[in-house]
């Protein structure tokens, strides 16, 4: 190994030593941020006016998978959208 290897291993570790407390706080921000991307998605469902339902829409087979996991950080025991039944 020379010291080119040894250098790029020595600052992948210090790397990952400087992340390490942080690794949560990025885990929740980015859940809230996908939370907030879902309520965006499925808003007109639920009532409430999307002035991007349009450009959305296209998204639903993908983001239906993580529906779910979404109503239940919500709060919400049950899916709250007829149309879409996961529980």
């Amino acid at each position: 190994m020379g010291f080119y290897e040894q250098f790029k291993r020595a600052i992948a570790v210090y790397d990952e030593i400087l992340r390490q407390p942080h690794r949560t706080e990025i885990a929740r921000e980015l859940r809230d941020e996908e939370d907030l991307f879902m309520l965006l998605c499925f808003s007109e469902m639920l009532g409430l006016p999307n002035p991007a339902f349009y450009y959305t829409l296209e998204l639903y087979p993908v983001i239906i998978e993580r529906f779910h996991d979404w109503h239940l950080r919500a709060g919400m025991e049950k899916s709250p959208l007829e149309g879409i039944r996961c529980c």
